[in-house]
């Protein structure tokens, strides 16, 4: 590791022999970039110049802005092989007591950018505070992240590799907008962020180089191109992808769950809902094969052509769907909230000592149902998933509720090593739920094709040929949003599943078109809560 330093300069010049004096003091080879200065500061500039000891004065002939300085500056050290710059101002706001602080997390961290955490005393302006919170939360909301706390302060040390690849494919800002348009930059592209407590200072004879109206034009700006980036870095779909609902991309990021979440803790749902809705939009407009899908579904439904509003509205309840699970699993939703519908068949289910399969759909929120469940009950649910297609959604599940992660059994096919587990979870009473609305992500064949609002639709024999393997009843389980509450319905779908190896075919045909009835039923009931956004109608 080989660290310089950087100090960009224009109009300040009184605090830089100090600022010198403490950089040269912990060994570090000073790069001042003259920004186009006038006289004085020009000569003043200039005399600090001392290659024998290490001090450098680079001027630009005009003034260019501190992006530009300090872009000089990154390539003037990276051209003479160092590995690391320190980014200081020169108006002496910051403190060099945090450089020792500053250069040991930087050596312990070499691939991460470490920025200093301004600790400011009554010296700073309201405005200039105003005017930093409102920067920090774009930058939360462009990062979806609260990892970064401060992206303004101009005393950091930069990991150059990672500056060069930036710089040498993107364009980054030039003037006041540099600091924190380079840190989100350099965040997106997988650069850690660590932070240092900094105190700062705004001496009373400071002069600001803020241009009121341009430069707050110049990050209004600068947040809008990042916003932008942020979706669209949320859309993007690998080329190839085809129309099994496995192969869709999922399409919430880890860090947009995160986000959601946050949003729902600092302003609750209906504030959280509001924000969301501008991605919301984007996700509607970027995605022509789920926008596709919805009006589609929302078309057979209700026997006409949906509108827009209709499929908008669609992807808000699915936006919806995911807020209230992560409410319901940060405790923020009671089990009063959920109303069950069918107690007698729950409670003679609990009651029963045998294990059974349960059969849901990608259609309301069963787990919601899940997170409030009492802890007995949700210790019998072994829940197999295709984990692959969700995994960040599970992965902030356990972030914020380890639980939730508790018996979800990974599975693409069961094949007979999970049967036998299976068989061993049903024996000690477990409940094993499947969904039964989505075709299997083998190639085996095992689907059948039933009448589905209006059209024949494929449909997995997964959930009754499972149940026949392991002899134990079969329900069904839906769990709808009905106002401000939740339906549960539990139905029993059959004692048995009996496959006569004569008829087996016929059998598998006849239960998987009973579900598809079912399905189909509760489909009608609730239709903005059907959440397969793919072509469900396709071989």
């Amino acid at each position: 590791m080989k660290v310089c330093a950087i100090v960009p300069t224009y109009r300040h010049w009184q605090a830089l022999p100090r600022i010198v004096a403490g950089l040269r003091a912990a060994g570090l080879a000073v790069y001042i970039i003259d920004d186009g200065n006038d006289e004085p500061a020009a000569a003043a500039i200039a005399a600090l110049d001392d290659p024998q000891n290490a001090v450098a004065v680079h001027r630009l002939a005009v003034n260019q802005g501190k992006g530009t300085a300090v872009i000089e500056g990154f390539r003037l050290a990276w051209n003479a092989g160092y590995s690391h710059a320190v980014q200081i101002d020169a108006d002496g706001q910051h403190d060099l007591a945090a450089l020792p602080a500053l250069l040991e997390l930087a050596k312990r961290h070499q691939q991460a950018l470490i920025t200093g955490q301004p600790r400011y005393d009554a010296s700073i302006p309201v405005g200039r505070k105003i005017g930093r919170w409102v920067t920090h939360v774009w930058v939360w909301i462009e990062t979806l992240s609260l990892q970064i706390t401060d992206s303004m302060c101009g005393f950091r040390v930069y990991p150059l590799a990672a500056v060069q690849t930036l710089l040498d494919q993107e364009d980054v800002g030039r003037r006041m907008e540099f600091d924190t348009e380079i840190m989100v930059r350099l965040f997106w592209r997988g650069t850690s962020v660590a932070h240092v407590p900094v105190d700062v200072v705004y001496p009373a004879d400071n002069t600001s180089n803020f241009d009121l109206w341009r430069d707050n034009l110049r990050i209004s700006w600068m947040h809008t191109r990042l916003v932008t980036g942020m979706l669209r870095r949320l859309v993007t779909r690998p080329a190839g992808t085809t129309s099994h609902w496995a192969n869709l991309t999922e399409r919430g990021t880890y860090w947009g769950l995160v986000f959601c979440t946050m949003a729902y803790r600092l302003f609750g749902r209906r504030a959280c809902l509001t924000v969301m809705a501008p991605i919301v939009l984007w996700f509607f407009l970027a995605g022509r094969p789920q926008r596709e899908a919805s009006r589609t579904f929302l078309s057979r439904v209700f026997g006409r052509p949906a509108t827009r509003l209709e499929c908008f509205r669609h992807f808000m309840s699915f936006a919806a769907r995911a807020l209230d699970t992560f409410i319901a699993w940060t405790g923020g939703i009671s089990q009063a909230a959920v109303e069950v519908t069918s107690p007698g068949v729950l409670q003679s289910a609990m009651n029963n000592r045998r294990g059974a399969v349960v059969v849901v759909a990608h259609l309301g929120n069963v787990d919601l149902a899940r997170a409030v469940l009492d802890d007995a009950t949700r210790a019998r649910l072994t829940v197999l998933v295709h984990n692959r297609h969700a995994a960040n959604y599970n992965r902030i599940l356990r972030r914020f509720r380890p639980e939730a992660a508790l018996n979800l059994l990974q599975v693409s096919e069961i094949g007979p090593a999970t049967a036998i587990d299976l068989k061993e979870r049903t024996e000690r009473g477990e409940w094993i739920v499947i969904a039964g609305d989505r075709t299997p992500v083998g190639s085996s064949g095992r689907v059948s094709r039933v009448p589905f609002l209006g059209a024949p639709a494929l449909f997995s024999q997964g959930p009754w040929i499972l149940a026949s393997l392991l002899d134990c009843p079969i329900y069904l389980l839906f769990c709808l949003k009905d106002g401000k509450n939740w339906r549960l319905t539990m139905e029993p779908f059959a004692e048995r599943i009996d496959l006569p190896r004569r008829y087996r075919d016929r059998a598998l045909q006849d239960y998987t078109a009973r579900y598809g009835a079912r399905l189909e039923d509760y489909a009608r009931q609730s239709p903005f809560q059907w959440y397969n956004f793919f072509d469900f109608w396709a071989d």
